[in-house]
């Protein structure tokens, strides 16, 4: 194997985010960008001699090109082996899978997640580690120093590998297997779900739709869902990957998954309507005319898990990340387990998840999962949703209605406010943290700051402290705002405002969300003197 080094210069705008490093597609392509990412993970790990890892994508433009490029700086590395999914796509919690599943070192993941693909849109790469979790805090500011200070890069040269078919090659001492990127979920699945159960409720006539949204997913829902649960053919729609997701937009929520939620409301819907996004790690669940938000599903999941077969013997506890609804932590309640609030970012919960202090995790941003990987996982929520349903046998709608009849309904909703400035999105933040103290017993838009804090993580398994983690400001009625600055765009910022209001079981149900939200709202704006900072009040995305 010849191995050159190429000399090179530091770029100043390569720190990692929540989840790994997003940037346009077209920042990725300069000279050397990529090439430096990638050596300054191997810096920050100790190298790759003789070491093994996992490398797959969502199938974005530039996904196979930079596999290439991976492959051969890990060559370079004096790695011993690669692991690759066929045709270079790997969803994120099949990655997870395999790096646990074969002892990897870590692994290697090319997506921007949900947001869209294309040469003028995003790319992205992040880093897991041993255990299959996102790289930690500690490990991604190792990366980000080495970025600093990389002065060149080794990389090895040969043609490139072939990964259409399944198997063996070798490049000097470098190993490289290209595997099915169903076959090992699949089995995964099969062992956490009742899948005769599923069967059977799709042989009675149970109906579904499934939109992979033209990303990772569409190969692993039709295998599993179509092939395996012999759901009808056509069940999965916009299952083939694209590398721009069909021009679409990969992200499972009512604005990007509109056709879905207009069938789900529709005289025509089937039973269930479901989603997931550009890399397979998140979902959405829609019932026949009911939409179950992030929050409430990871409740209802965690209420319901002991249906499945893997989690019969109940929960160790559930940990959901601080701007999610307290849906969960009521479950919790109920159940007599521990009940965790995190900081943003799935790496958050691995401790957890390896300490065996939870079992179940969620985020409100569509991401839901358990001890099975250490990624959030959409196609385990969705089978977990069939799983229920098939072992209740009463509708989506039926069963969320007497989740709010026992524990309450936790009103929910997020506002994004995407691609401002980032001078006034610091500024916006830099005054309200001023106001925080003056904050508790004012009455604002007509309801009562009960207090107002930012939200700061004490890791109680390794005693790390993760701060600045968002701002929150709790109201005497139960209702709740949070703001935070997303880590997952790649353009300016992007504001995000998080609105919560409790109503009790014995309360009314059955108001809209924004209505139900308004004061809370109302109360939100003007603590943060929204229009003032940002020069308007309605959000490019509610949901």
């Amino acid at each position: 194997m010849i191995i050159k080094s190429v000399a090179t210069k530091p770029y100043d705008d390569q720190k990692p985010g929540t989840s790994g490093l997003r940037k346009k597609t077209r920042v990725f392509m300069q000279p050397n960008y990529l090439e430096n990412f990638i050596q300054s993970i191997f810096n920050a790990i100790g190298g790759g001699d003789g070491k093994t890892f996992v490398i797959g994508g969502d199938g974005r433009y530039f996904n196979a090109e930079a596999i290439q490029t991976i492959i051969r700086i890990s060559g370079a590395n004096g790695a011993a082996k690669v692991i690759v999914g066929q045709n270079g796509i790997l969803s994120t919690p099949a990655v997870s899978n395999l790096i646990r599943k074969t002892g990897a070192d870590g692994g290697f993941i090319l997506s921007a997640s949900h947001n869209p693909g294309g040469i003028e849109e995003d790319f992205g790469v992040k880093f897991n580690a041993s255990n299959g979790e996102p790289a930690a805090e500690r490990l991604t500011a190792r990366m980000f120093d080495a970025t600093r200070v990389i002065e060149s890069y080794p990389i090895a040269d040969f043609e490139d590998v072939d990964l259409h078919g399944i198997g063996k090659a070798r490049r000097g001492n470098l190993e490289i297997e290209t595997v099915d990127p169903v076959a090992d979920y699949l089995s995964l699945m099969e062992r956490l779900f009742d899948f005769d159960a599923i069967r059977k409720l799709f042989a009675n006539g149970f109906s579904m739709r499934f939109d992979a949204m033209h990303a990772v997913t569409g190969p692993y829902a039709q295998a599993i869902l179509e092939d395996c649960l012999g759901a009808p053919k056509g069940t999965v729609v916009n299952g083939v990957p694209k590398p721009d997701f069909g021009g679409g937009h990969p992200d499972p929520n009512p604005t990007w998954a509109k056709p879905l939620m207009d069938l789900m409301m529709s005289d025509d819907a089937p039973d269930l309507g479901a989603a997931s996004d550009g890399d397979g790690d998140r979902n959405m669940i829609v019932g026949r005319g009911v939409y179950v938000t992030p929050s409430d599903s990871l409740a209802v999941l965690a209420a319901n898990a002991h249906l499945a077969p893997a989690y019969a013997s109940g929960l160790a506890g559930i940990a959901r990340s601080m701007p999610t609804s307290a849906a969960s932590d009521r479950v919790a309640k109920r159940l007599g387990i521990g009940a965790y609030e995190t900081p943003t970012g799935w790496k958050f919960f691995g401790n957890l998840l390896d300490a065996d202090k939870v079992t179940i995790c969620g985020e409100e941003s569509a991401g839901t999962g358990s001890t099975h990987v250490r990624e959030k996982d959409g196609l385990w929520a969705v089978l977990l949703w069939l799983n229920v349903l098939a072992k209740r046998r009463i509708s989506v709608a039926e069963i969320i209605k007497e989740h709010w009849q026992t524990y309450g309904r936790n009103y929910y909703s997020r506002l994004d406010f995407e691609a401002i400035e980032t001078e006034e999105a610091n500024s916006l933040f830099r005054e309200l943290r001023t106001r925080l103290a003056d904050l508790p017993g004012q009455n604002i838009a007509g309801v009562t700051v009960n207090a107002a804090d930012e939200f700061s993580y004490n890791d109680p398994v390794d005693g790390s402290i993760s701060s600045g983690q968002g701002i929150r400001i709790f109201f005497e009625s139960e209702g709740r705002a949070v703001f935070r600055l997303s880590g997952t765009g790649t353009q300016g910022a992007t504001l995000r405002v998080y609105l919560e209001q409790y109503e009790p079981a014995d309360g009314d149900h059955t108001l809209d969300p924004q209505a139900a939200l308004k004061a809370i709202q109302n109360a939100a704006y003007e603590i943060c003197r929204l229009e003032a900072h940002l020069g308007r009040t309605e959000p490019d995305t509610r949901t």
